[in-house]
């Protein structure tokens, strides 16, 4: 076990020098005058600024060394102090949130964190337990309900289901309404009264002893939560249901039923783990996705994510906070990958051992 993992952390350094260099490969799509806005705040305020800015940073010169100051940063030859690179957490400077990008990640990561912690159990474990009970009552009524749920879920579009409950939890019932808090509670928050103590709304809310926030933060993070579930619903059950049922036509299954073991033992001791390594690798790319900011739903339900964030930017052509964006997921999923892969020789011994 302690070789696989040794093994898997030493890909790590390969994927991250991967990924960083397919990023900057990107942004030498770019002009060197655009590529300013890495480094420069605002709008340049003349062409010799500019010219400035290029020469300071070596805009022109060749592919390597333009690495090496992305990665590492500069030294300033007047003064000798060293700016550093994206190693050292500079990301460029968002035009879109006025701002330098890691900053803007540092303030909009934490709510997108927060949905995707309150996510992870409806989305994955009702998921999995969806899939369970329909290849158990394989051709069953419940077989066929989850089958028409499953094609349904997956040919339902984010949006459309977003508005679709916005529509009637929001502009009907006023129940859940959209957004990350109400505005008595937002002033709270940003006033002394509030202790930030993990950055995290609802944990934050509790270790406060404000449980009128917690449930308030909860109340707003509702319709999302039920957005992203019914979606990842649909494929969860198709993944592990199908798992589900090549396991149970397997002969160590069929031997546990012939000794007489209880059914619940079989579908639960023996069937259910072995039929969790495809869902696994669902499971971790779902909250690599969930963590990476979902866009369309952040969007929908006016949610200040990281996901929402990213849109924004898009849509102003912010290029230097959208690939600072891409930078960001790309190491929250090699992290994944990494623990993916860990999760493998935990559930399927031969891993480990090949």
């Amino acid at each position: 076990m302690t070789n696989y993992i040794i093994r898997r952390l030493l890909l790590v350094p390969v994927l991250l020098f991967g990924v960083t260099l397919l990023i900057f490969g990107m942004l030498q799509l770019l002009d060197p005058d655009e590529r300013v806005s890495l480094y420069i705040r605002g709008d340049p305020k003349s062409d010799a600024q500019v010219n400035a800015f290029i020469k300071k940073y070596c805009l022109d010169c060749p592919f390597y060394i333009q690495y090496k100051n992305w990665l590492l940063g500069t030294v300033d030859t007047v003064t000798g102090e060293r700016e550093g690179g994206i190693l050292y957490g500079n990301f460029g400077w968002s035009k879109t949130g006025s701002q330098p990008v890691a900053q803007l990640i540092a303030r909009r990561f934490p709510n997108t964190l927060d949905l995707t912690l309150w996510a992870i159990g409806p989305v994955i474990f009702v998921g999995i337990w969806l899939g369970v009970q329909a290849a158990v009552h394989h051709n069953g009524i419940i077989d066929q309900v989850a089958r028409i749920f499953s094609i349904v879920g997956t040919s339902f579009p984010t949006f459309v289901f977003g508005l679709l409950v916005l529509m009637i939890f929001y502009a009907n019932l006023q129940w859940f309404p959209p957004g990350r808090l109400s505005d008595e509670f937002t002033r709270v928050v940003n006033s002394d009264q509030f202790t930030h103590y993990t950055t995290l709304l609802t944990i934050d809310s509790l270790l406060n002893g404000r449980f009128d926030i917690f449930l308030d933060a909860l109340r707003h993070m509702f319709l999302p939560i039920l957005t992203l579930s019914y979606i990842s619903w649909a494929t969860f059950l198709r993944v592990t249901r199908g798992s589900m049922l090549e396991t149970l036509r397997q002969e160590y299954v069929v031997t546990a039923r012939a000794k007489g073991l209880p059914e619940r033992d079989v579908i639960h001791k023996h069937a259910k783990p072995n039929a969790m390594l495809p869902v696994v690798t669902l499971a971790g790319f779902t909250v690599v996705g969930l963590m990476g900011g979902v866009i369309i739903t952040e969007t929908v339900f006016n949610y200040p994510g990281i996901g929402s964030a990213a849109a924004e930017a898009s849509v102003q052509l912010d290029v230097v906070t959208v690939l600072g964006f891409a930078l960001f997921n790309g190491l929250i999923l090699i992290v994944a990958n990494l623990v993916v892969d860990i999760l493998y020789a935990v559930v399927d011994p031969r891993v480990r051992l090949s």
